[in-house]
């Protein structure tokens, strides 16, 4: 599908996601797919924030030597996600990539003058893809399946002894990753931590059932909504449930700072329980994006977070800036461009705001 065209049900306006069609896992009990140091590959936008929690998730399990990383070009034009065209310049290191393939993305802006969709920046724009140099995406997909007739979407994860796509599903290769098939070539000096203890998985299952369909998705409802009755309904439902959310941080907060003291109780403010879990990881990527994006290009307007949700816009900064596996992996520079600049049907001009500054506030 082109990404020019409506992605709305033409009938009644409603924005209508793709289901993934790849849905493989990864075990030692697996006929085919094995745990194994290098052997699957992850490709991803950072502009997208379904691969966003993938890059996340990678870090914080202590991954990014044992699991590869290729980064499409922020621009998706009809044809889907392109990569750098220039082979020469892979090594590069500058802003956002390593020659390894590693991602560290720096919390600053570059002027949006003068760029365009054929702009390639060396270790900025994005990365050639490491391992076959195809020019598109969508090349990838095709060595998967020939037969393949859906979009070209992100992420997915690649096995490079079989030559095909494991899984596009990033809620499944997010618990993939988490799941401790990798625990034995992981980094030793990054802190061990589970995603999901059995002990909060009910609550942190029932917590990322309403946040994706009403806050994830439901930013993508509203702003892809092609009939204004559609549109309404959407962007108020999304506001409804971010106050929601907030009030959950709140009472949290409350009882964290009797329970722990106003300095402590900071560290500990988490969606569910006391600690990091997968349900911050899933809700971050949208919350991040949020003021610099969903507000002006998806008409999610009603409120910032940083001035209608106070609780909420804490627990943003405190994730950003505390934890490197969140700030390093995100790029306001792909985020801003990319939507701006490919959403065409939305922003026919192609004009990127300035604004909002700046992209995070400080901790």
């Amino acid at each position: 599908m082109s990404v020019n065209k409506p992605w709305a049900d033409p009938k009644d306006g409603a924005f209508k996601r793709q289901v993934s069609s790849f849905r493989e896992t990864i075990s030692p009990n697996h006929p085919v797919f094995k745990p194994a140091n290098g052997r699957y590959w992850l490709y991803v936008s950072l502009a997208c924030p379904w691969a966003h929690r993938t890059l996340i998730t990678r870090a914080l399990k202590g991954l990014t030597s044992v699991i590869g990383v290729s980064v499409v070009h922020w621009h998706m034009d009809s044809k889907g996600w392109k990569f750098f065209p220039d082979e020469s310049q892979s090594t590069s290191r500058d802003l956002c990539f390593e020659p390894s393939g590693g991602v560290k993305c720096l919390p600053q802006s570059h002027s949006t003058k003068g760029l365009t969709p054929e702009t390639y920046r060396a270790g900025i724009d994005g990365t050639i893809d490491h391992n076959y140099n195809f020019k598109r995406l969508s090349e990838l997909y095709y060595k998967a399946d020939p037969d393949y007739a859906a979009r070209f979407t992100v992420p997915v994860l690649w096995d490079l002894e079989t030559k095909t796509i494991v899984n596009n599903e990033s809620s499944e290769i997010i618990r993939i990753f988490n799941s401790g098939v990798f625990n034995e070539f992981a980094d030793p000096s990054v802190p061990s931590i589970d995603l999901l203890p059995k002990e909060l998985e009910s609550e942190i299952d029932e917590v990322n059932g309403w946040v994706y369909d009403n806050i994830n998705n439901g930013v993508y409802k509203a702003g892809f909504a092609e009939k204004q009755d559609v549109y309404e309904h959407e962007v108020i439902n999304i506001f409804t449930h971010l106050k929601k959310l907030e009030e959950i941080l709140q009472n949290k907060y409350v009882k964290l700072v009797e329970k722990y003291g106003e300095q402590e109780a900071l560290s500990k403010l988490f969606v569910v329980g006391e600690q990091l879990t997968e349900a911050d990881v899933r809700l971050y990527p949208t919350i991040v994006r949020f003021d610099p994006v969903y507000v002006q290009h998806f008409k999610c307007n009603i409120s910032t977070i940083r001035d209608g949700f106070k609780m909420v816009d804490l627990w943003l900064r405190n994730i950003y800036w505390n934890y490197e596996p969140f700030h390093s992996t995100t790029s306001f520079d792909h985020i801003k461009l990319h939507y701006t600049r490919s959403h065409t049907r939305i922003n026919p001009l192609g004009i990127t705001p300035l604004g909002p500054k700046p992209d995070i506030g400080s901790l």
